[in-house]
């Protein structure tokens, strides 16, 4: 390492913030609110930092910093990024401070609140730094596990009526509440992680137990035999936290249940995490198992965005419209990977960019919503735009993100992977992407007219609701001006990206 230590910075400051709201924060909410926002500010001024001086000519891994951990096993700190790894800091950074802003009026246990939230996205930080597998696999399981606290107790129950066939046992396994959500993600997700702990074990033990470093495992040549398997076991494993079908179902309750800054970053950065590690492992160290099991990732991906799309339009629940939403979107990021194209993979690295600022807009405005109307029936409510303007053109510019409009960021990462998808071996792939980006562009108006743009509810509960306020601002225009800023000006994200993706190609033989 030479310099300062910017990589550790970035991911242990809202660690340190998160020790001293626990130490010093009992009964001082300011205290607790500014602290996190400090630790976040330095994160984010760590990622921009980044971002201006990661040397886009040299390319490759940059930042490097290195300490010996157990080096009888080849355990080490080993922290680095590359263009691919440096916009999913940046994108980690804008959603966690947005998050910050949005969680400012949690009264309830707020010291907790901010501690949990500040820990879970050191890890978040964390994996997307990391090259020794065995650290990235620790930073890993530290984003996870706080998602059943901050849901567990500061979620939302669902008002969800037990109907049909296993209507009985959907109200004994308490379907719907907060707690069922909490227990349901977390099951979901440590199933995950034990294929690839499991996967990560074997690779270790292939290439002669001597590193678990990224770098190491990338020089060898492993069976292609293990290697289908393991990837499989990677897809599975980071495939469930990136809500492919079947094993989505714990995203929609998990997101719905949610507060919001949870919400945000459960969908915004979580999500990608499933995606990161099937790009970054998966069809980095195995190249031959990525060739021969990419018809399968595209495919499944296919049914991704159309299943999710469908649910979605069949939601009535507003939270509920932007969980499917999501799975609709990840299916995009899956099969962009799948082509196998520079187009392709560039687009679903862009796409997780896209998508994590248009989400994390979408619930943040979903909280400010429900807070205001108290509500999350899209239907009962409407003509919310004469009451909120901010809110509504806010959302509205969300909603054309999400369904591909030209000059948002949704729009240059879905026109890159369906040219990737058209040009892959699977063309095939682009008719249902596209069927997906058309349902999406149904709901999404549906919704936006529903609740904004529509005829003003009669229900006295509706009348005279006040428009986003003070800090409730700050991440409404963080977020929308991300979402324009890398549609206008895509390069600035997309540039980095490329120069990580091509290597990756040559290293798969499709370039």
């Amino acid at each position: 390492m030479t310099g300062w230590p910017v990589l550790s910075i970035l991911a242990w400051a809202p660690f340190a913030s998160a020790l001293l709201i626990m130490g010093l924060g009992r009964s001082r909410p300011g205290f607790v609110r500014w602290t996190a926002l400090l630790g976040t500010s330095v994160s984010m001024a760590c990622a921009l930092w980044l971002y201006a001086n990661y040397d886009l000519a040299a390319a490759g891994f940059q930042f490097y910093e290195e300490l010996p951990l157990v080096p009888s096993m080849g355990i080490s700190y080993q922290l680095a990024i590359d263009g691919m790894s440096l916009v999913m800091v940046l994108l980690t950074a804008i959603i966690i401070l947005a998050g910050v802003f949005a969680s400012w009026t949690v009264k309830t246990r707020d010291q907790e609140f901010y501690a949990l939230l500040l820990l879970l996205v050191t890890g978040v930080f964390g994996v997307f730094v990391s090259l020794d597998l065995f650290v990235f696999f620790l930073f890993y399981e530290i984003a996870v596990l706080p998602m059943y606290l901050l849901i567990g107790i500061w979620g939302s129950s669902g008002e969800v009526r037990p109907q049909g066939l296993f209507g009985w046992a959907f109200g004994r396994t308490g379907v719907g509440t907060k707690e069922y959500a909490a227990m349901k993600l977390t099951l979901y997700l440590l199933f995950g992680s034990a294929f690839i702990l499991v996967g990560m074990l074997a690779l270790y033990v292939a290439a002669g137990s001597t590193s678990f470093s990224l770098l190491a495992l990338e020089a060898v040549e492993f069976d292609p035999g293990l290697q289908s398997w393991v990837f499989l076991a990677f897809y599975i494993g980071f495939g469930i936290l990136a809500a492919i079908f079947p094993f989505h179902t714990w995203s929609p309750d998990g997101h719905a249940s949610a507060p919001t800054a949870v919400s945000m970053l459960h969908a915004g950065v979580l999500m990608k995490l499933g995606a990161y590690g099937v790009v970054r492992l998966g069809m980095g160290l195995l190249p031959e198992a990525t060739q021969q099991w990419a018809w399968l990732v595209g495919t499944i991906a296919c049914i991704n965005i159309v299943y999710g799309a469908l649910s979605a339009m069949a939601q009535k629940d507003l939270k509920y419209v932007i969980a499917y939403s999501s799975v609709s979107h990840m299916g995009i990021v899956m099969l962009g990977a799948a082509t196998l194209t520079e187009s392709g993979l560039n687009g679903a690295v862009f796409q997780m960019f896209a998508h994590g600022i248009m989400t994390g807009l979408f619930f943040a405005l979903v909280g400010l919503v429900y807070e205001k109307a108290h509500s999350r029936d899209i239907f009962s409510m409407g003509g919310f735009a004469t009451m909120m303007p901010g809110i509504a053109v806010a959302f509205t510019i969300g909603g054309l993100s999400s369904l591909g409009l030209p000059a948002t960021a949704g729009f240059v990462a879905e026109f890159l992977t369906f040219l990737g998808a058209w040009s892959s071996a699977h063309s095939w792939w682009l008719f249902p992407a596209v069927i997906g980006a058309f349902l999406t562009s149904l709901y999404v108006l549906r919704v936006v007219r529903a609740i904004f743009w529509g005829p003003k509810s009669t229900d006295p509960h509706f009348q005279n609701l006040p428009d986003a306020q003070g800090t409730e601002w700050v991440a409404i225009v963080i977020l929308v001006g991300a979402l324009v800023l890398f549609g206008v000006l895509p390069g600035l994200a997309l540039t980095p990206i490329d120069v990580s993706t091509v290597p990756l190609l040559m290293r798969l033989g499709v370039l």
